[in-house]
């Protein structure tokens, strides 16, 4: 495991950007929280058995720890993913989510600082502006194109960007060392519970059973809701939560060159730029982010 470590932060990036492709194909056949529910009950249904096998040499596991691990869960799936799925669902043009999804790094950062005493140094202060600098870049071609919006449809995106930074901080503070397999399994029932509510009382729980549908569903179970949340779960555990935040600001870069490949979408001067700057910054957030033993006792 320790070999692969230098490699899951960008393994991470990759595989949290083909989120944005995945709810692309997906959202046409079907409403946001049934969707959601859906790829949390199938996430679910590979867990539980890893979780159960993991419990019979698992040390630490308190039901104390157990709720804290739903409620991280609540808060960076169900909330987040939610929200986002909600703005955009109801008219919040996609740059401005994204460019709201790129003050995460940021508001981490201070949660980290105020709630867990993490020491955020003016060098990781610098990169995350330049960071987010990057972001403003590789979106701003779709701003232009944006139109006007209302806080009613900008306030789910803003309580999305919330929940998943309280979450992450809160994972690092309270879940600790828990399994992985048993605290993302809680995760998720954490995170399904508000889902399924909220499509039970907002959405008709329709499904057009599409191939593109079918086939976003089980990408997005196995390598975001299992693989990319293993690797960010490790990430938080052994490294800075900070320095794992300021990951995302390479997520706007990346996603925008998947769809460049894979819808033909255009890709400026102006979001190259944005990406190189983008990458510069996290550079400099992250220090090349050196997970381990040095991260746990900075």
């Amino acid at each position: 495991m320790r070999r692969l470590l230098p490699f899951f932060p960008a393994i991470f990036v990759f595989l949290w950007s083909t989120g944005f492709v995945g709810a692309r194909y997906a959202m046409p056949h079907v409403e946001p929280f049934t969707f959601l529910s859906m790829r949390y009950a199938l996430a679910l249904v590979i867990l539980v058995p890893m979780a159960a096998f993991a419990l019979r040499g698992a040390k630490g596991v308190t039901v104390p720890r157990l709720a804290h691990a739903a409620f991280a869960g609540s808060l960076i799936h169900g909330l987040y993913l939610g929200g986002v799925f909600f703005a955009v669902r109801h008219g919040l043009p996609a740059g401005v989510t994204a460019l709201v999804a790129g003050l995460q790094p940021l508001l981490t950062a201070l949660l980290a600082a105020s709630l867990i005493g993490e020491r955020v140094t003016a060098r990781h202060w610098m990169g995350l502006a330049v960071g987010l600098v990057g972001v403003g870049l590789v979106v701003a071609p779709k701003l232009g194109n944006a139109g006007g919006f209302t806080i009613g449809q900008l306030m789910p995106a803003l309580g999305a960007v919330a929940g998943i930074s309280l979450g992450t901080v809160w994972q690092k503070r309270f879940v600790g060392s828990l399994d992985l397999r048993v605290g993302t399994a809680v995760q998720y029932v954490g995170a399904l519970l508000p889902t399924f509510m909220a499509a039970y009382a907002f959405e008709t729980m329709q499904v057009d059973w599409a191939a593109e549908m079918v086939l976003a569903l089980v990408w997005l179970t196995l390598a975001l809701s299992i693989g990319a949340i293993f690797l960010l779960l490790y990430l938080i555990r052994e490294g800075a939560v900070s320095r794992v935040a300021s990951l995302m600001y390479l997520v706007p870069a990346v996603t925008a060159l998947q769809t460049f490949v894979l819808f033909g979408e255009q890709l400026t001067a102006v979001q190259l730029l944005g990406m190189a700057v983008a990458a510069g910054g996290v550079a400099a957030a992250t220090g090349a982010l050196q997970i381990g033993r040095r991260d746990r006792e900075a």
